[in-house]
Formats: C-alpha cells, structure tokens, sequence
C-alpha cells in the first residue's frame, strides 16, 4: 500500500464535478502522472478550482521581465526558505524543464544567493524571498530596486503575488503533510524526463 498523499480525505477523481475531472485528466494525460497536490486539494473542489485559477493566472503566462523559468524559481526559492518539500520538488522540476537547465533549480533551493543568476533575477528573489520570510521588512525601496531591474508594474505585483499564493500553497502542503510525486525528481534532469 502506497503512503498517503493527505492528512485529509482524498476523494476519487471519478467523484469530482466536471471541470475538475477534466482538469485533472488533462494535467495527468500532459504529465503522465497527476501531482498529489491535485488530489490533496479535491475534497473541498470549490477551493480547488479556486487554487489552480489563481495559480495558472500567475504562473502561466510571459511578460516582458518575468519568463515562466523566472515564476518558478521564484517559488522554488520562498518554498525553500518555507521548507517546504513538496513545493521544491515539484516546482524544481518545473522550472528545470522552463528554464532548460538541470541544476539551477536545485542550486536556487540549497542558496540562491550562490546561483549563477543574472543581476535582476537575484534583485528578484533577494525581495521575494525576503517577502516570504520577512514580510513587514519589505520597503518601497525593494520594489523600486525591481524596477530599476526593469520589472514592469505589472511584473513588480506578480512578484509579490506568486510569494503570496505560494506561501499559501506551501502551508497547505505542510498542513496536510503532501509528499512529492517520485516521478519529479527526475523530471528535467534527463532527455525527456
């Protein structure tokens, strides 16, 4: 018998309302596997349709100072400082495969400070990770370094607003004990893997 991906109930795929079935078909038929998140989050179905909203609205799109490798590693990097397992796997594997490099997620999870980043990646997650740890440290002038990065407003909140929704996730993942899919950990470290 399998552990357990939950502290809570997990509710058959087959048992969710439509859009959520599909969703979860189409993320498993993408993937090969449905993340456990996905089936940790099912009983409350409304929360998670909710959840996954929020989070491809702020993961899944390009902007001119935020490439969907740069969302990553920013939750690679708070979930880190949130210790949070499941959080740094999962999206380690993630931004491995966005940024098309097999070692920086896992060098930004041990110490981003020591990463071979460029200048504005690490303007950008010195103040997110200070967000996520520190939170009312955060000044104005933080979110003017990231402008001086070249970060658009609109980029400056995404920012703030990934840290925010993945200090969320990552207490949810601690809060319901989530453990890593295995097939992560070795998501983008090979040819096609």
């Amino acid at each position: 018998m399998s552990a357990p991906i939950s502290r809570f109930p997990v509710v058959p795929t087959a048992d969710l309302p439509d859009d959520l079935r599909e969703r979860y078909a189409a993320v498993e038929e993408r993937s090969g596997f449905l993340p456990h998140v996905f089936g940790a989050l099912a009983w409350r179905p409304a929360e998670a349709a909710a959840f996954f909203a929020y989070h491809d609205a702020l993961m899944d799109k390009e902007t001119p100072g935020l490439s969907k490798g740069d969302r990553e590693l920013i939750v690679v990097a708070t979930s880190a400082a949130n210790d949070c397992l499941y959080c740094v796997v999962a999206h380690g594997a993630i931004a491995r495969i966005r940024t098309r490099d097999p070692y920086l997620a896992d060098q930004v999870a041990v110490d981003w400070r020591k990463a071979p980043l460029s200048p504005r990646m690490h303007a950008v997650l010195e103040v997110a990770v200070r967000l996520a740890v520190e939170p009312a440290a955060v000044s104005a002038a933080d979110l003017d370094r990231l402008r001086e990065q070249g970060l658009t407003e609109d980029d400056v909140w995404d920012v703030g607003a990934i840290v925010a929704f993945f200090a969320l996730s990552n207490r949810l993942a601690h809060w319901a004990a989530i453990p890593p899919n295995e097939e992560f950990f070795l998501l983008g470290r090979l040819p096609n893997a």
